[in-house]
């Protein structure tokens, strides 16, 4: 059996909740990284995302600290939070809601 990578799951999320952006608080290779997840498409707001959409944003390896729900459109200065410190065990369920799990 094939697992759906992370980022992947995320991504498909977004597409099926267009009304909800996740921000993703993460640690990839041992450095911290915020991730934006929007309408299926990833991106990290800390660093250079890669141009190449094969490059996941948020590879497999990567340690997710928190997943934040906030209603779009997004305003950096003042995010309307649906839900604010999830898990990505507390996040499952709200994936197979929506059927991606």
């Amino acid at each position: 059996m094939q697992t759906i990578p992370i980022g992947s799951q995320l991504e498909q999320y977004t597409l099926k909740r267009p009304q909800e952006v996740l921000l993703v608080t993460v640690i990839i290779a041992g450095e911290d990284d915020q991730v934006a997840v929007f309408r299926g498409f990833s991106s990290s707001l800390m660093r250079p995302t890669a141009f190449d959409p094969d490059v996941p944003v948020l590879p497999n390896d990567a340690t997710i600290l928190t997943i934040d729900r906030v209603a779009s459109p997004y305003d950096p200065e003042q995010p309307s939070y649906i839900q604010q410190g999830l898990t990505w065990e507390t996040m499952q369920p709200l994936l197979i809601e929506v059927g991606i799990l």
